[in-house]
């Protein structure tokens, strides 16, 4: 028993070293796929339309194509936002601070050097402390550690091969955004190439060289495939926003009744998107919100104070 435990325990190291060594490649998939539906759409067949198609031809395909960019710089521009933004990291020394548990929220109600320093001592004080025996610090709440990164990180929902990097308080809102750009640009494609797909199967004579038709017909059902997929996560990911949890939290609570941190769904939802209107459909946050806003930093929460005593 000991034995297979050990074997368990070195393949998930494996897995995990494997999931570190992609790094670029899945970076440079993501890249292609673009690449090849770029081509497919404008080069082949709506950038041609332009110049050889009616008048109401033209403006269909002058909108797909303004569509088609718009939605792709706001899929680039969020995910690679979701690569780079550290998803967070635990400050150096840092010591959970007191909760007001009639305002649900932590306050300073002592100073730093009246906080513990030890760890184990401060579970004892306090049981919802958590501490990372991996790291060697204690967790802050909604904390994970991450056995890809090898580091714990601030409301950490998953690790994702596709970003190569953790999803976690600081680029989780730039994650969703993602996958919303993701869903409506190869919703839009799946849809505008689907004329060329039925032709496919029909007596009608379609204009292009076989490699055009045949990247045009790849295309379509990378994109659909894409489209279906991304649609559940979103829809998965809709619910949790909704009530203030991510992936890890929903799985470990499956006995809890009630959530310490739903907070209703317009506040969770700003607890991820931010109060400003005019940034919540771009990767990034007002000054404002991230000045007002401790959630927003990943280490503070607001709580139920109805529920200001549930175990984390």
């Amino acid at each position: 028993m000991h034995r297979s435990g050990a074997v368990m325990a070195w393949n998930v190291f494996k897995f995990c070293t494997a999931l570190r060594g992609l790094g670029s490649i899945m970076i440079l998939l993501v890249l292609a796929i673009v690449g090849v539906t770029y081509y497919a759409v404008v080069l082949c067949n709506y950038g041609p339309a332009l110049f050889s198609a009616s008048a109401g031809g033209v403006v269909a395909a002058l909108l797909v194509l303004l569509l088609f960019h718009g939605l792709l710089a706001m899929l680039l521009w969020s995910y690679f936002s979701t690569v780079l933004t550290d998803p967070g990291s635990v400050p150096p020394n840092w010591r959970p601070l007191p909760v007001d548990v009639e305002r649900g929220e932590a306050s300073p109600l002592t100073s730093p050097d009246q906080s513990l320093t030890s760890g184990a001592h401060l579970q004892e004080g306090n049981p919802t402390v958590r501490y990372c025996r991996k790291c060697d610090q204690l967790k802050p709440p909604r904390c994970h550690h991450c056995s890809v990164c090898g580091r714990c990180v601030l409301k950490m929902d998953h690790h994702c091969v596709w970003v190569v990097n953790c999803v976690g308080a600081l680029n989780y809102k730039y994650f969703l955004l993602f996958l919303f750009y993701t869903f409506l640009e190869t919703t839009l494609v799946t849809l505008s190439l689907l004329p060329n797909f039925i032709a496919f199967f029909s007596d009608v004579e379609i204009p292009g060289t076989p490699g055009s038709l045949a990247t045009t017909f790849l295309t379509f059902v990378l994109n659909l495939a894409f489209a279906l997929s991304v649609m559940g996560f979103l829809i998965m990911h809709i619910s949790l926003v909704s009530a203030n949890t991510t992936t890890i939290e929903a799985y470990e609570k499956k006995t809890t009744p009630k959530w310490r941190f739903d907070l209703g769904r317009k506040r969770n939802f700003q607890q991820v998107f931010g109060t400003d209107k005019n940034y919540w459909f771009i990767p990034a946050y007002s000054d404002e919100d991230l000045r007002r806003m401790p959630a927003l930093q990943g280490l503070d929460y607001p709580i139920r104070p109805d529920l200001g005593m549930q175990e984390l």
